[in-house]
Order: structure tokens, then sequence, then C-alpha cells
């Protein structure tokens, strides 16, 4: 079990299972300016305690992802998305979380292998 908050600890999560192998850092333009390291789950594997008020969502371009942050203390929690391959499909149904990893309970999500998704080009 993984647990996390955003610094003021409106919001706090549960992840039901392990570290990924590495993390992912997005070179979009959303995700780079603001600065997560991404490990994904499935949906069924997340479980997400907020105050409805602090809970935020920002959604762009498409609207088919939902951003989350605190709107307390503004950290980027996570991101509810499509599962889009890395052409660009999807198959209509399978969604992904990606959490941000620096908001990890005793875990420095720097010191973590991470791999870079070239986003800027992507999508």
């Amino acid at each position: 079990m993984i647990t996390g908050r955003c610094h003021c600890g409106e919001t706090v999560f549960e992840i039901k299972g392990e570290l990924p192998q590495a993390l992912t850092r997005c070179t979009c333009t959303y995700c780079s300016r603001r600065g997560s390291l991404h490990a994904y789950y499935e949906p069924a594997q997340l479980k997400v305690t907020a105050n409805a008020a602090s809970d935020k969502v920002y959604r762009w371009n498409s609207k088919m992802v939902a951003h989350h942050f605190c709107g307390t203390c503004g950290c980027t929690t996570y991101s509810d998305s499509p599962d889009f391959q890395m052409d660009g499909t999807w198959d209509g149904k399978t969604r992904r979380i990606a959490v941000n990893a620096r908001l990890f309970d005793d875990f420095d999500a720097e010191e973590w292998p991470h791999t870079v998704i070239d986003g800027r080009h992507l999508w």
C-alpha cells in the first residue's frame, strides 16, 4: 500500500499496488510546467479522500483528461485519463490514473528511476 497527501493535507490518497519500476516525466506543455513525476495505476487501485471544496479539476484541449489538484495548497495530485498508447490510440473505454509520485509519503521521487515521454510531440 502506498500513501500520500498534498502539502496541506486536504487531499489524502492510498494506492493498492507497488511502486512502478520507473516513474514518468512528460514534456507536454502542461506537465512540464507543473513538474510531476507520474506513477501509473488502474482507477480501482486509487482511493482519494479530499475535502470536496479543495478537490479542483483542470481540463484542456480535448477535455478527456481530468487533472486534479488541491485548491487550497495548489499541489498537483493525480490525473484521470484515457489509457492512450504511445501511437495515440485508445480503445475508447480503458482509463488510467497518473499519480504525482512527489506526494508519496516517505519517498523521494527524484531519486527513483524515471523515463521521459515526449508529450510535446506525441499528443
